[in-house]
């Protein structure tokens, strides 16, 4: 694997070689005229060839550089060097801009928020890289996690070009590649962490420790894409979800945990209720209750209290006794 340094150039401004570019191709036009007047046939073929040829090429070296962009260039096939720094710029006429990503002059599927369609967006032919900060929204893929369970799972990667040089020269496609890298780093993170917790909860879950698995995720990514010049900024899990064919017993089983500690929480509170209220009773002395009759209080409250409907009241009208 190469390290190709980067060679940050800084060539000359690029208005004075304009007005130079222009005004010698006005002096040479005026050559060429005065050459054809005359019969002077040097002086015509001069300026033919300075105003149609020379400062035409020249022209060609003019290059604009905006904000937030870099121009990697070459000369006959070897790296010439790279700019980084916004501004019009006269650099050799004979280099050429270098970009090997695919996704110029193609057709972009893109969402349409308001009407909720796709659309196919055309993007327009550039030779310069973008070193603003990026999201890749990478599909969902189904994974297993640390216990063998089919997952679906889904992140969104924000990053950006730190080295232009080694985005274009040390693979294919940047933009292909760190996608294809993100698919391999959540796989390899996902099967570190169970879905969810465990009964004990003395461990970290996809689902319970988003933030632990977002920072070992992004270190995983940026250990693959490093050598690309490339910067992982943040990496979060955007859906998480178990496999269709596992989901529906997963949520059985969720379901059922959940019911077990909301009944766990209603007879603890049962259980206070009924004894504060015997406890009110003996203090203020407003009833006495044999051990039966608590039995029997004790009973018809956690009835009432634990009840999956409401209770319907029975008065009794006689003695208790």
């Amino acid at each position: 694997m190469s390290n190709r340094e980067e060679k940050l150039i800084k060539p000359m401004s690029g208005i004075p070689m304009l007005l130079f570019i222009l005004g010698g191709m006005i002096v040479s036009i005026i050559l060429f005229i005065v050459g054809i007047v005359n019969e002077i046939i040097f002086l015509g073929v001069a300026g033919f060839i300075l105003g149609f040829v020379v400062f035409p090429i020249l022209l060609g070296g003019l290059k604009v550089i905006n904000p937030n962009e870099a121009a990697v260039y070459t000369l006959f096939g070897n790296y010439y060097g790279t700019i980084n720094e916004p501004g019009f710029y006269w650099i050799n006429p004979f280099c050429g801009s270098f970009n090997n990503t695919q996704i110029n002059n193609s057709l972009v599927s893109v969402d349409d928020k308001d009407s909720g369609t796709k659309v196919n967006v055309n993007i327009g032919v550039t030779k310069k890289i973008s070193l603003k900060a990026m999201t890749l929204n990478n599909d969902k893929q189904k994974v297993n996690d640390c216990e063998g369970n089919p997952i679906e799972i889904g992140v969104i990667v924000i990053w950006k070009v730190v080295n232009a040089t080694k985005a274009v020269f040390e693979v294919d496609n940047y933009i292909r590649y760190i996608s294809t890298q993100c698919d391999a780093s959540i796989r390899q993170v996902a099967r570190q962490y169970p879905y969810d917790i465990s009964d004990e909860g003395d461990e970290k879950s996809l689902r319970g420790s988003s933030q632990e698995v977002a920072v070992e995720l992004q270190k995983e990514i940026q250990k693959r894409v490093e050598f690309a010049g490339i910067e992982i900024l943040e990496a979060r899990i955007a859906h998480l979800a178990y496999a269709p064919e596992i989901a529906a017993a997963m949520l059985q089983r969720q379901q059922a945990t959940a019911i077990i500690a909301a009944r766990q929480k209603i007879v603890e509170g049962a259980v206070g209720m009924v004894e504060m209220a015997l406890n009110k009773l003996s203090e203020n002395n407003i009833v006495e209750l044999d051990d039966e009759r608590k039995a029997q209080m004790v009973s018809n409250l956690l009835v009432v209290l634990c009840g999956n409907k409401d209770a319907q009241p029975i008065v009794n009208s006689g003695s208790i006794y």
